[in-house]
């Protein structure tokens, strides 16, 4: 590692080429050799300013705001080089791809992004598999342990387009997860609020309560087994851990959900049927911005949750 070099606190301005960008990815391209869990905690701690005022790591950034950094040591140690094995494996799982969008069937225990726990992200192999690429951008988030059908936008025009899509809930996304217990039948709705709420030591935190967001999960059965139901999830809204965070209020939490679910309940799982969480982005529908043609992408179930299956 070579010397680091001390940076005053700065002021950047934002361009045409970043207009409408998340302010974390902002951040990332600009401040290249600054860990990115340094920048998630200085937008954790409100250490990031656009236009004076604290920023949100889902916050966007427009043409000429004024984005504050406050002093920081960069290191000039080179990125990590991730091994090619690595990206064919991930590569391999491309479900769909055109000149504007990538669609990937995202293997689990990666995150999309690096941060505190990672180096990298499902967005870095990308970026290095396809380095002449001008563009190549995150259009959503999937949870770290969550697989399924992930989007990238291969421009900006469509990532804009894709995102104003999904504002308006005209992108249908639908997921499986296996829960603890059997799901009534006749309950195909979960409407419960949801708050969200930063710990102590940074990790986000969610709940069903009066004073939070709007949150709407449509909910059908897909199997029922003995003590565990397969159900087919459609989220109305896009809040934060949505779908685990409202299956387990209604106390049918989703089995391997080590944040919100039951520990008890994997535990007295047999041996053979202990697995990561069971939540799985099934399939993606949707308008393409460019084509005009609808577009619809399933995402087969990884091997460690078939088997699963086979089990219960």
């Amino acid at each position: 590692m070579s010397v680091e070099l001390y940076q005053k606190a700065s002021i950047i301005s934002v361009t045409a080429h970043s207009d409408g960008q998340r302010i974390d990815n902002f951040l990332f391209k600009t401040l290249k050799n600054i860990p990115k869990s340094r920048i998630y905690r200085m937008l954790r701690t409100g250490e990031v300013r656009i236009n004076k005022k604290r920023a949100k790591a889902s916050d966007k950034v427009m043409i000429d705001d004024q984005v504050r950094l406050p002093p920081l040591y960069q290191s000039s140690t080179e990125k990590v080089i991730l091994p090619q094995n690595l990206k064919d494996r991930i590569l391999a799982g491309i479900l769909y791809e055109d000149d504007d969008l990538i669609i990937l069937n995202k293997p689990p225990g990666l995150p999309v992004h690096g941060g505190t726990e990672s180096s990298f992200g499902i967005i870095d192999v990308f970026r290095q598999s396809f380095p002449d690429a001008p563009f190549l951008e995150l259009v959503h988030r999937l949870d770290k342990y969550t697989s399924g059908c992930l989007m990238i936008a291969k421009k900006r025009d469509t990532l804009k387009a894709l995102h104003v899509l999904l504002q308006e809930g005209a992108c249908q996304k639908t997921y499986l997860a296996l829960v603890h217990g059997r799901w009534p039948k006749n309950e195909h709705t979960i409407d419960a609020p949801l708050l969200k709420h930063t710990l102590a030591s940074g990790a986000r935190k969610v709940q069903v309560h009066p004073d939070g967001k709007e949150a709407l999960t449509r909910v059908n059965i897909e199997k029922c087994y003995a003590n565990h139901s397969l159900l087919r999830l459609t989220p109305k809204t896009g809040r934060t851990h949505q779908l685990r965070v409202h299956l387990s209020y209604k106390g049918h939490p989703i089995v391997g959900d080590t944040k919100y679910g039951q520990r008890q309940l994997d535990q007295n799982l047999p041996a053979t049927e202990k697995c990561r969480l069971f939540l799985h982005a099934f399939r993606l529908s949707f308008i393409h911005p460019k084509t005009e043609l609808k577009l619809s992408v399933e995402a087969p179930l990884y091997a460690d949750l078939a088997a699963v299956l086979e089990r219960v």
